[in-house]
């Protein structure tokens, strides 16, 4: 393979990585689980499914004591 197929694939590796460890993937899988499961639903904006998120964290006392 040609050295830049190669750069290419290894850096589209490393952002698959950097996403799925920051949890930044989230959206884009919840995205596609709701047209999947509910295909005439309204998808939510990144701000509003974050603040979904946020919401049910910090109602889960199992998920811990949030400082910030």
């Amino acid at each position: 393979m040609l050295p830049s197929v190669l750069l290419r694939r290894a850096i589209r590796g490393v952002r698959w990585y950097v996403r799925e460890l920051t949890d930044e993937s989230a959206y884009d899988r919840y995205v596609a689980h709701l047209r999947k499961t509910l295909p005439g639903a309204r998808v939510p904006s990144r701000r509003e499914f974050e603040r979904m998120r946020t919401d049910r964290q910090e109602a889960d006392p199992r998920q811990g004591f949030r400082c910030c």
